[in-house]
């Protein structure tokens, strides 16, 4: 994996987030998320990741990857009702994070998270 580039990075309420995204028409699936984790492990250990996959991702990928990765996923889904409800992406994350953390979920979706959003 020398070499391998991530797409981007942010950093969120003093963490820093590497990103990868996946814009194809097709759910992805744990050989991608594999991929990340392992670009994620030639990284500074506090480094966390987000996935972003538009399709988003199939059931077996997630359950596959397990859940001790530092990984939060987002789906187009996701960002579609975000802004159509005009949620930023801070706050979407925070919750996100939150759920993950409470429940070990990697992906929720938004809809999960805001029952009564605007569909």
């Amino acid at each position: 994996m020398e070499g391998e580039q991530i797409d981007g990075s942010f950093l969120l309420n003093n963490e820093t987030y590497l990103v990868e995204r996946k814009w194809h028409s097709t759910k992805t699936g744990n050989a991608d998320l594999h991929a990340f984790h392992g670009k994620l492990d030639q990284k500074i250990s506090w480094a966390r990741g987000v996935f972003i996959s538009w399709a988003g991702f199939t059931k077996s990928g997630l359950n596959a990857w397990g859940r001790e990765e530092k990984v939060i996923c987002v789906s187009g889904y996701d960002l579609v009702l975000m802004l159509k409800n005009n949620i930023s992406f801070r706050i979407l994350m925070e919750e996100k994070i939150r759920r993950a953390a409470e429940m070990g979920n990697l992906y929720i979706k938004i809809d999960e998270i805001y029952p009564d959003i605007v569909k």
